[in-house]
């Protein structure tokens, strides 16, 4: 398969690596992206935007050509609509704060999903007790997706914040943001979107989808960690007063006042992560290169052999695999009767197959499901046949293990 040829672009798989399925948590580095950060930090390591003298000159433009890179990745229309943050989850927090306490009132609704990830829900939760507004939830269809019902129900007039996962990280579905964002414009709120399992997987147009935000993480898209975007469209972000505060961010201060600089610069206090931001441009590049309809060629095939092969385990049960909507990545999500996804994650571990167990950021989910854990397979595209066989083969010998059967 072709999967097979990308993985002497990473280091890391360079030996006898574990089956590697712990994707939706970070993805690897391929060495592109690891020279860029150290050619930064080895070349030109300075602050941007701070300096004349030659190392500062080529970190700003680093970092500034690393915005625009992303612009184009995610077709924003300007390169100030980019904010980089640390994180998807400061972005959201960012968001929350600065959008949402200073426009929420006593009466109003945020209404988000019941499968969100814990950075787009907790945050609303802490701008709701703090403005009076109510946090309303949209729950699941039986196949997993999100109810048209509850949508139509729910969605309305007092809603003015719709906070929406493109891809939830536990059952790997994928949301229809254009037509949720069409809904909530319809009734004056806007849409926040957590990109964070969707810009590594698929195509992503915050123009095509009219998103009002969009927040993403470097490092689940091959990048390095602390580095992550938030996309605003410009026309709110100029409304909004600043995350955090100090330099690099202000236009003027005097003693008891301060005016704040344009955008991007105006949520961006603070000496920067430019090598972050060259590794995310690089891995950006690394992505395009490969293109989209390969990463979804083999992810999907990946996908549905860990699937039919699990489903002939009658003792495995599988969450968001149902669904006939062909809306599905590379995300595998399971238990096995009797054995707790921590002593299965720990024998996979010990067959040399890493997969994530827990309840993945995302409790209110995990308890809608019925349970208090999952044990998560996510794919990749550098991942391979033989990886699914390896977790196949291990899963079946987990209740051997446990003296189960």
């Amino acid at each position: 398969m072709a999967s097979r040829n990308f993985l002497k672009d990473f280091p890391i798989f360079h030996g006898k690596p574990p089956a590697y399925l712990d994707n939706s948590a970070t993805t690897q580095k391929p060495e592109a992206v690891v020279r860029a950060i150290c050619g930064y930090y080895g070349g030109c390591n300075a602050n941007p935007h701070r300096g004349v003298y030659d190392w500062s000159v080529k970190a700003t433009k680093i970092y500034e050509n690393a915005r625009a890179s992303v612009q184009k990745f995610l077709n924003a229309k300007l390169p100030a609509e980019i904010i980089f943050t640390k994180n998807a989850t400061e972005s959201l927090n960012l968001v929350a704060q600065s959008y949402g306490a200073a426009n929420l009132k006593a009466g109003d609704e945020i209404l988000i999903t019941i499968s969100e990830h814990h950075s787009n829900l907790v945050p609303w939760q802490i701008v709701a007790k703090k403005t009076g507004a109510t946090l309303n939830y949209i729950y699941l269809a039986q196949d997993g997706n999100l109810s048209d019902v509850e949508i139509h129900r729910k969605l309305t007039k007092r809603t003015k914040i719709l906070a929406v996962t493109q891809i939830s990280n536990v059952l790997g579905l994928i949301n229809d943001v254009k037509t949720l964002a069409a809904k909530a414009h319809e009734v004056g709120a806007v849409i926040v979107v957590d990109g964070a399992q969707s810009v590594p997987h698929i195509p992503v147009d915050v123009q095509e989808l009219d998103a009002d935000f969009l927040a993403f993480s470097g490092h689940k898209m091959l990048g390095p960690m602390g580095i992550g975007v938030l996309y605003g469209k410009k026309n709110l972000l100029e409304t909004m007063p600043p995350f955090l505060s100090g330099g690099d961010m202000i236009e003027y201060v005097e003693e008891q006042d301060t005016t704040f600089a344009e955008l991007p610069n105006k949520f961006e206090a603070g000496t920067q992560n430019v090598g972050g931001a060259a590794g995310l441009s690089a891995a950006i590049d690394y992505l395009q290169k490969i293109g989209f309809d390969e990463i979804a060629r083999v992810e999907k095939n990946l996908t549905e052999l860990a699937i039919d092969a699990l489903k002939k385990l009658p003792y495995v049960e599988l969450y968001g695999c149902d669904s006939e909507r062909d809306n599905k990545i590379g995300i595998v999500t399971f238990n096995i009767k009797g054995v707790h996804p921590h002593d299965v994650a720990t024998i996979l571990d010990a067959e040399g197959v890493a997969i994530r167990a827990g309840h993945h950021c995302a409790q209110p989910l995990t308890k809608y499901l019925g349970q208090t854990a999952t044990c998560r397979a996510s794919f990749y595209f550098y991942n391979t046949i033989e990886d699914v066989g390896r977790l196949v083969d291990a899963v079946a010998k987990v209740r051997k293990v446990m003296h189960l059967d």
